[in-house]
C-alpha cells in the first residue's frame, strides 16, 4: 500500500520527487486494476487495448524505478488519491446494471481520463527534469508521455470507430435505440 510521504517543496527537485512518487504509485494501481477492467469488458478490441496497456504501464513502473535510481532516490509512493477516485469511477461503471456495450462506452471514457490524468503528471515530471537538467530521465518520461499519448489516441478510436471495428459507442448507441 502507499504511503503518505510527507511533502516537501521547497525546490524544484523536491517538486520533482514528489511528482515521481505520486505517479509511480498510480501506476502501481493501474497494475493493479487494469485486470480486472480487462475482464469486465464485452468489446474484445477494447479488452485488447487494455491489456496492452497493462504490458505498457508494468514497463513504465520499471521505467519509472529507474529514474528514481537516476535521481539518487529509492522507488517511494505517495498515494495517489487522484487515480484512486479515477478508479473507483471505473469500478462504479462495471458494478453497474445495463448493456455491456453502453457499460464498454462509459468505461473508455473513464479509461481516457486515467490517461490524462497520466498524460498530465508525466509531462509536469518531464518539465521539472528538463528545468533541472537531467536530459536523461526527462527522456525516460517522454517515452512514458507517448505511451500515454497513444493509448488515449487508441481508446478515441475506439469510441469513435476505425479500421478494426464500428465504434464501441455507435455500437451502444444502437443497443440504446432499439429500447426505445
Amino acid at each position: 500500500m502507499a504511503q503518505n510521504v510527507t511533502m516537501k517543496l521547497n525546490t524544484l527537485t523536491e517538486a520533482l520527487h514528489s511528482e515521481l512518487a505520486d505517479i509511480y504509485d498510480a501506476e502501481q494501481q493501474l497494475v493493479n486494476q487494469l485486470p480486472k477492467i480487462a475482464q469486465a469488458v464485452q468489446s474484445s478490441a477494447l479488452k485488447n487495448a487494455i491489456e496492452d496497456h497493462l504490458k505498457e504501464t508494468r514497463d513504465q513502473v520499471i521505467r519509472l524505478e529507474r529514474v528514481f535510481e537516476m535521481v539518487g532516490r529509492r522507488p517511494e509512493r505517495d498515494e495517489c488519491q487522484a487515480m484512486q477516485g479515477l478508479l473507483e469511477e471505473a469500478q462504479e461503471v462495471i458494478s453497474a446494471s445495463g448493456d455491456r456495450q453502453v457499460k464498454d462506452a462509459v468505461l473508455i471514457g473513464a479509461l481516457q481520463r486515467v490517461e490524462h490524468y497520466e498524460i498530465a503528471a508525466y509531462g509536469t515530471a518531464r518539465a521539472f527534469a528538463q528545468q533541472l537538467d537531467m536530459d536523461d530521465v526527462a527522456d525516460l518520461l517522454q517515452e512514458s508521455l507517448d505511451e500515454e499519448s497513444s493509448a488515449d489516441s487508441k481508446l478515441t478510436t475506439l469510441a469513435e470507430g476505425g479500421l478494426f471495428t464500428t465504434g464501441v459507442n455507435s455500437q451502444a448507441n444502437r443497443a440504446g435505440e432499439s429500447r426505445v
